[in-house]
């Protein structure tokens, strides 16, 4: 008797501090969250929404956005269109944005798990790009050295 009754107690315990399931039962779900609702795809998903492009290039922050590929990127990507690990940058700020560079350089976890072009380019090099927590400075830097390369003046 007392194998049935201490297990069936137990039983009633667990089942009584259970966490109740709200009824959502003819409830509407959202459609899209605000944040998707506003999101622009070319620019990418995260802080940086707007760039303004400077002619000259400004040659402090290539000179920074030098330093920080030799410390931070080369080992990863080459600057002519070779693929390494990631992709090369050989006209990258031809092909994207500035947002959406600076976006994938400072929001990159988030970018690979939303973004539909950083997903392809995931599915392309078979490698998530790691976070460098790059500042969105750091990132202005990098996307200027990008332009230079690109043969930008």
């Amino acid at each position: 008797m007392k194998k049935i009754i201490i297990p069936a107690l137990l039983m009633c315990a667990f089942a009584a501090c259970a966490p109740e399931k709200p009824n959502t039962e003819g409830e509407a779900k959202p459609e899209k969250s605000a944040v998707e609702a506003v999101i622009d795809p070319t620019k990418g998903i995260g802080q940086v929404k707007n760039v303004t492009l400077e002619s000259p290039l400004d040659q402090g922050r290539v000179k920074r956005g030098i330093a920080i590929y030799e410390m931070k990127c080369q080992s990863c990507h080459k600057l002519d269109d070779t693929r390494l690990v990631g992709p090369g940058w050989k006209d990258i700020t031809k092909k994207r944005k500035p947002e959406w560079i600076m976006n994938m350089i400072t929001n990159v976890d988030m970018m690979l798990d939303q973004d539909p072009e950083a997903q392809k380019l995931l599915e392309l090099c078979l490698m998530r790009m790691p976070n460098q927590n790059m500042s969105i400075g750091d990132a202005r830097d990098v996307l200027e050295y990008m332009r230079s390369n690109d043969g930008e003046k």
